[in-house]
Parts: structure tokens; sequence; C-alpha cells
């Protein structure tokens, strides 16, 4: 194993089998995102982004919460910096930094994940939550607007009615109502949480690197426009890189394919 830790401990990293595990370490704050946190979760994913011996990343919390989102107590004292327009929308660092990043990210909620923290977790490419976990959005119980994405996520993913719910009342929710919803995919006792997530993670990287990026590429593109123009997109990009692939090495991978299922 590989291990490596921010100069600011905030963040830890972990390498093994290709895998990263994020963890982030401010436990006895709830890991909400300061500014010093923040930035060592996007010098963490940056430099996981450039990593080629990573192919795959699990982010999670240490203790209690996932993140309980962005640090009020901190913000209250900047006088609201934190919450200026270069640190939302699109373009904020933070959510760049993820979504940017060239590897697939699963989210490992491990407890509480609420407001600026549901929506770190949903800027991750799919959910694992522990039987304990918790979500709530509560953005209009503290006076604030979401600014990372979850005003327009949440509805594509559980349906409009239902976010309207979530984030009009700012009531929690548990891990398996968020799994009956769709947001979650595996709800998964709290001790098992980590090993579950980094094994779908190895599946991950044990996939053809190139492939899987288009792949990835394609879905989170196409989410954001229609149905016939993602079509179109997908069969331009499809024709060109199939075009290209050697069949004799994917003989020998429909070969490792037809093992695995026998294993399965």
């Amino acid at each position: 194993m590989t291990a490596e830790v921010s100069t600011d401990n905030l963040v830890l990293v972990e390498v093994n089998d290709k895998v990263a595990l994020v963890t982030l370490n401010r436990p006895e704050a709830y890991n909400a995102l300061s500014r010093g946190m923040t930035a060592a979760i996007i010098d963490a994913f940056r430099a996981l982004s450039a990593n080629d011996g990573v192919r795959a990343i699990v982010l999670t919390g240490k203790g209690k919460a996932f993140t309980a989102g962005v640090d009020l107590k901190e913000m209250g004292a900047d006088g609201g910096k934190s919450m200026s327009a270069d640190n939302l929308g699109t373009d904020a660092p933070l959510v760049r930094a993820l979504s940017d990043c060239s590897k697939p990210i699963i989210g490992a909620i491990n407890g509480f994940a609420v407001t600026g923290g549901f929506e770190l977790a949903l800027a991750c490419d799919y959910l694992y939550a522990a039987e304990s976990a918790r979500f709530a959005d509560t953005h209009a119980r503290v006076g604030l607007v979401p600014g990372w994405g979850l005003s327009q996520k949440l509805p594509r993913l559980v349906g409009i009615n239902r976010a309207r719910e979530i984030s009009f009342t700012g009531n929690y929710f548990s891990a398996r109502q968020a799994m009956d919803w769709g947001l979650v995919n595996c709800v998964c006792k709290d001790d098992e949480l980590i090993e579950t997530a980094l094994a779908s993670a190895r599946d991950i990287a044990d996939t053809q690197p190139e492939a899987l990026r288009r792949i990835r590429d394609l879905m989170n593109e196409g989410w954001e426009m229609d149905l016939g123009s993602a079509l179109e997109v997908e069969g331009e990009r499809s024709g060109a890189y199939n075009s290209t692939i050697s069949f004799a090495e994917m003989e020998q991978r429909l070969a490792e394919l037809r093992a695995r299922g026998r294993r399965q």
C-alpha cells in the first residue's frame, strides 16, 4: 500500500491496487468544509486525476459525518466571503476539482451528508451508504441557495416532486429511503461500507481505462443534453473509437470475461 497524507492532515489519501481512498479528516467538526479542507480536497483530486497509477477513487468521511457542509462558523467570521460567486456555480473550484477528475468517484457516505455535504456527495459518480447515513438539504432552513448543483442534479436523480419535498422541508431522510428513491446504489452495514465501496472501485480499475473514460464522458455530457442529441454524440464517438480497436485483443478480453462470469 502507498499512503499519502496531505500536509495539513485535513484530507487523508491512501492508494492501493490502483484505487484511492480519500477521507475527509475533521471528525471533531463533522468534516465541515472549511477553507483549509476545501483546498485540501481540491489538491487531492487534482493530484489523483493526474496519477496514472490510480483508476478509481472512493470518497468518505472520518467519524460520524461524511460532511456537514460549509463551515458556517468560519463563513460568519469572514463575512460570507466563501459564498462569493467565485466559489459557487459550475466553475467553483471544489465542484470543478471533482467534475474535471479523470477517474470515477464513488461516494461512501458514512454518516451525515447535509446541505453542502449533500452537494459534495452528488458530485460523485455514484453513492454507497452506511445503514446509519442520513441526508438532508437544509439550504432553505439556514437561508442559503444551493450553488454546487443540488437544485438541478437532485430532481434528475429522484424526480422533481421528491426533490421539492427534500429541499422545501429540509427534513432528514435515511440511507434506505435514499436507495428506494434511486439516490444511493447500495446500503451497507456500517463496518462494511468502505470495503464494499473499495471492492466496487477495484472492479472499475480492472476495466479498459480508455474505453471507460469515453463511456463516462458520454454519460456525463449526455445527462445535460436532450436524448436525441446525446444519441447522436454517442453514435459519432463510438464509431470513431470502435473502428480503431484490436479485435485480437478483444477476443482475449472476452475469454477473460467468460471466466469472470463463471466465478461470479
